[in-house]
């Protein structure tokens, strides 16, 4: 057998065990369990479930393919997202655990928004649920193409249905018996690895290899949404990029105050006093793995960089040098990060889809009364039937699956246009009210549709840019122009900030 083939069997088996031993051993007896893990998960768990829940093969393959290919400037995306995660950790992380509890004990961030301002309407909470089922069913249709195309990639001799249904079919068997606790336990171990494999990769070339690296004097043209083309050096100055190119950089770091699969992670660690530490682990990570990826990119630029690109390869970079530097089997485990961070993103959304429509569709409207037994089965058959479809809107090969990826795209900036200010405001402004957060999410999604359709184009700035800017004006007016909130709500927020809520 193929050290690399056996390499991947190993993970594999790897995960499927963690999802039966959690399914065995804890049993999950309420929706709270299932769905946010009771509320007991510690901060190493945390820290790197989040992050890798975040990173997904676009860490391995997407980001370094596009650093090789157009130069340093591809960076900003990284910078902006290190300094996104940072600010989330730091300003949301521990409030929003605080919040969620006091929110009548929030497992979602639709029932937050809602219990946040103790209202009766459901409206809010409803249009996020659905906005969440529909975006996170494409995001694992995606999730299912993007571990299916590194399977093959790294594996050609399978055919490309059979990975897929292999890839969908252990993470639907983990995610449906273990839950949170199991997403949570695989992501862990799964970002482990990913660490592992992008840091392995350039510390060996440091050692063992003495580069060239003149040939990054090679002249790269660039051509902007404008029409205007510019040619520079490999390693261009970072500050020398056009100004809505390090805009729309940076502007990825706004996306995660809107996440609902990063944030439930602030939701569910068992203390606020644990925040801290599952900070420090999950920005050091960010750096650490954002940086080496670019080092990665500069140096396979000048081992492999002629290679890939006379072949249009470039996203193929971490393979390749895995495979040159590694012997088979060890090669099979690092490449076995790309598969991870392809799982550990999927396996979150399809828990947070579930967990939208259980907990804010068919509890509170269709079956009031129903039991936590029965909301905890109704969420494994979401589960379940979620990543049906997913899967044959991944394995579809007609334009409608491509059209799909592409929506997929700017999802990323949906989120954080419609939900970021709204959660950023819930957390920090006693005054906010429901009916501003209900314009604001409106006001933000719409914004960001409208830009993507008529303005990107021409201007070449990222949407997340206005939609978050027009969603937060829309939360501080209308709040302004409503009544004040009412003394249950005030109560609510005075709970959560009261410094005796660890």
């Amino acid at each position: 057998m193929n050290a690399e083939v056996l390499a991947l069997i190993v993970y594999f088996a790897a995960m499927l065990s963690i999802g039966i031993f959690f399914f065995l051993k804890n049993k999950s007896k309420t929706d709270k369990d299932y769905f946010l893990g009771g509320r007991s998960m510690g901060p190493w768990v945390t820290a790197m479930s989040a992050q890798a829940s975040d990173m997904s093969a676009w860490l391995l393959m997407g980001l370094p393919g596009s650093i090789l290919a157009f130069g340093l400037g591809q960076a900003w995306i990284g910078i902006g997202l290190a300094l996104g995660t940072a600010l989330n950790w730091i300003l949301v992380a521990r409030r929003l655990r605080r919040f969620s509890q006091a929110a009548n004990d929030s497992i979602t961030l639709p029932q937050y928004l809602s219990n946040r301002f103790a209202t009766k309407s459901k409206a809010l909470q409803v249009v996020c649920a659905i906005v969440f089922l529909v975006c996170f069913t494409v995001y694992v249709a995606s999730a299912f193409v993007a571990g299916t195309n590194v399977f093959t990639s790294i594996f050609p001799q399978i055919d490309k249905s059979v990975a897929m249904l292999i890839f969908a079919a252990i993470l639907i068997i983990y995610t449906f018996l273990g839950g949170y606790k199991a997403v949570c336990w695989t992501d862990f171990f799964q970002g482990m690895l990913m660490i592992v494999a992008v840091l392995a990769v350039p510390i060996i070339i440091a050692i063992t290899k003495d580069l060239d690296y003149s040939v990054l004097d090679v002249v790269v043209s660039s051509t902007s949404a404008t029409g205007e083309v510019t040619e520079y050096g490999f390693v261009r100055d970072l500050f020398s990029a056009p100004a809505t190119e390090i805009a729309s950089g940076l502007a990825w770091g706004l996306g995660y105050f809107g996440m609902p699969h990063i944030l439930v992670r602030f939701m569910s660690i068992e203390k606020p006093s644990m925040v801290k530490k599952s900070a420090t682990v999950a920005i050091v990570w960010v750096v650490l793995a954002l940086a080496a990826v670019i080092i990665l990119a500069v140096m396979g630029r000048v081992m492999v960089g002629a290679e890939l690109l006379e072949n249009g390869a470039q996203s193929m970079v971490f393979i390749t040098l895995a495979r040159k530097l590694f012997p088979a089997f060890v090669a099979g485990l690092l490449l076995s990060a790309i598969i991870a961070a392809s799982m550990s993103t999927a396996d979150s959304q399809l828990l947070v889809a579930s967990s939208s429509f259980t907990s804010d569709i068919y509890k509170p409207l269709i079956r009031k009364n129903a039991s936590d037994k029965e909301t905890l089965w109704i969420g494994r058959i979401v589960v379940l039937i979620v990543a049906v479809i997913a899967y044959f809107i991944a394995s579809s090969k007609a334009e409608g699956a491509q059209a799909i990826m592409n929506l997929v795209e700017n999802a990323w900036a949906g989120f954080g246009s419609a939900f970021g200010p709204v959660v950023i405001l819930s957390l920090f402004w006693r005054r906010f009210t429901y009916k501003g957060a209900l314009a604001g999410v409106i006001a933000g999604a719409v914004t960001d549709v409208l830009w993507l359709i008529f303005l990107k184009s021409s201007t070449g700035l990222y949407e997340l840019i206005p939609g978050f800017a027009v969603c937060l004006i829309a939360c501080v007016v209308v709040t302004l122009l409503d009544k004040a909130p009412s003394a249950e709500v005030l109560a609510i927020y005075d709970t959560a900030t009261s410094e005796e809520q660890e």
